[in-house]
């Protein structure tokens, strides 16, 4: 009973708070001061520290029945006992947690006032599960259940390497590693970072960015409260799943660019061909400048051929004239010597004329061809320039045409969707089919252009008269056609586009004129 109230008196005058006053020893022991000292070590020596721990938990029953002062005292109001430095730092940590989740001060942690703190103070948006952890069965979590939970938790008994491996990983800070080693932080020292101490934190961890503090305050706050953080099993269904979209989506891009490409070539070469066919434009115009001008030489020197003829034939004539006066003074000459130098002016007359018949003989053709084919074949001509005109006419249609689809699609592809819907779409086939058909047409064209030109100067150079150059189709027609009143010159109408390119595709719709003539 002796050595039971001694250990009693040597426990409470431990006092771990530093600040309370010790208990005085009875008189009798203040008598013999170094036998008390040595009886007392004897004995602490001999028990065991749980039975220590015993006398501690049953002395702390009765004090609480004496002083209420007491009951602050960690070492003996909780379970399990502070017994370090570390504990007694961890629970001091504890209590201003739990005081700050205990809004109405009761002394204990309500469902509500968790779930507030949960939501206010930590942010979680979703608590339900934190909440659940924290409660489990115990609505009313007092300081001491708060306590017991953390001497019990894993993070309680993490290592230095674990707590590292918390910051690496978790909380993302490894710029402290350093810090955390000289100062040797582990897991009790976890809810001292939990209420963020200013001392602590910046001081000895020398943490001076704020945000750094609150997310350390935060994340350890979570694993005091909570226990270790674990990461949720790995989603197979999502990384399948995600390689699926990768994949269509690098093949969406690829096809794309493809597309972009082989769209890109096609309209490269559909600009290609229209630059051929402007080309081919260019050369049809400068022919017909060239035709025009052909037209206007020939038609200059068939006039001057026909003021040279009349200049002949009035010289002719004054020739004539001048014989007959000569005739008729040698007839009247009284004598032989006039009459013979008459006669010989005549003689050189006549010479003259003869030599002027023999030029204009020369520029006549040996043979004469009848003047109603000169007309028949003038008539010829300007029929065939006429069917000539509409096939022109078909292929500037066709050729506008093409212009406009090919200026539609220069348009599409300046939009952000445009050069892919042109890629998709078949416009740019037809473009370019009518963009090749325009090209032939004016090729086809300008080599029949070239063929008639050539093919009537030929037929006027054996004819030795005028075809290309005539009084025009109308007074052809009235003229040959001037005895049949039933006659009637047909008009050639441009058919709707598109017209196959040749002269004979127009013989079902207007009925040529030789046809006519099997009724005359």
């Amino acid at each position: 009973m002796t050595q039971a109230a001694a250990t009693r008196a040597a426990v409470m005058s431990w006092d771990a708070a530093g600040g309370r006053k010790q208990r005085q020893l009875p008189g009798g022991w203040r008598q013999v001061p170094g036998v008390c000292l040595a009886l007392l070590i004897a004995v602490l020596l001999l028990l065991p520290p749980a039975s220590v721990c015993t006398l501690c938990e049953a002395d702390g029953v009765r004090r609480r029945r004496d002083t209420p002062e007491l009951l602050a005292d960690p070492l003996i109001s909780l379970s399990p006992p502070c017994l370090t430095e570390e504990d007694r730092s961890s629970l001091e940590a504890i209590r201003t947690i739990h005081k700050q989740m205990d809004d109405d001060k009761d002394g204990g942690i309500e469902v509500e006032e968790s779930v507030e703190f949960l939501r206010e103070d930590m942010n979680y948006k979703d608590a339900s599960h934190k909440h659940n952890h924290l409660h489990r069965e115990d609505k009313h979590i007092t300081v001491e259940d708060l306590w017991k939970r953390w001497k019990t938790s894993e993070v309680h008994n993490w290592t230095e390497e674990e707590t590292l491996q918390w910051l690496f990983e978790f909380v993302e800070l490894p710029q402290y590693e350093r810090t955390f080693r000289e100062n040797t932080v582990k897991g009790t020292t976890l809810p001292r970072i939990a209420v963020n101490e200013p001392a602590f934190m910046i001081s000895q961890l020398k943490i001076s960015d704020r945000s750094h503090r609150q997310k350390l305050h935060l994340k350890a706050l979570d694993v005091v409260l909570f226990g270790p953080l674990t990461r949720p099993p790995h989603n197979w269904v999502k990384d399948f799943v995600l390689t699926i979209s990768i994949v269509i989506g690098v093949g969406g891009c690829w096809f794309a660019y493809t597309q972009n490409k082989t769209s890109k070539e096609h309209i490269a070469q559909m600009m290609k061909d229209l630059e051929g066919l402007q080309k081919a434009e260019l050369s049809l115009l400068e022919l017909q400048e060239r035709l025009d001008k052909a037209q206007e030489e020939n038609r200059t020197v068939a006039v001057e051929k026909q003021n040279l003829e009349r200049k002949l034939m009035d010289e002719i004539s004054d020739a004539k004239r001048e014989a007959q006066r000569l005739r008729e003074l040698r007839e009247g000459a009284e004598c032989e010597l006039s009459r013979l130098k008459y006669a010989e002016e005549e003689l050189v007359q006549v010479r003259m004329a003869l030599k002027k018949a023999e030029k204009e003989f020369e520029l006549r053709s040996n043979w004469s061809v009848p003047d109603t084919l000169q007309k028949w074949l003038q008539l010829t001509h300007e029929v065939e320039v006429q069917y000539y005109n509409i096939k022109k006419q078909n292929a500037e249609m066709q050729l506008a045409i093409a212009k406009e689809e090919a200026e539609k699609i220069k348009k599409k592809r300046s939009t952000v969707f445009g050069t892919l819907h042109v890629a998709h779409s078949s416009s740019l086939d037809e473009v370019d089919h009518k963009i090749l058909e325009a090209k032939k047409a004016l090729s086809e064209l300008t080599t029949c252009l070239r063929e008639r030109l050539y093919r009537w100067q030929q037929i006027e150079k054996m004819c030795g008269f005028q075809i290309v150059h005539n009084s025009g189709l109308p007074n052809l027609t009235s003229t040959l056609y001037s005895e049949h009143s039933w006659v009637v010159m047909p008009r050639v109408s441009i058919p709707p586009y598109p017209i196959a390119g040749g002269v004979d595709d127009l013989d079902e719709d207007t009925p040529p004129i030789i046809s006519q003539f099997h009724g005359m």
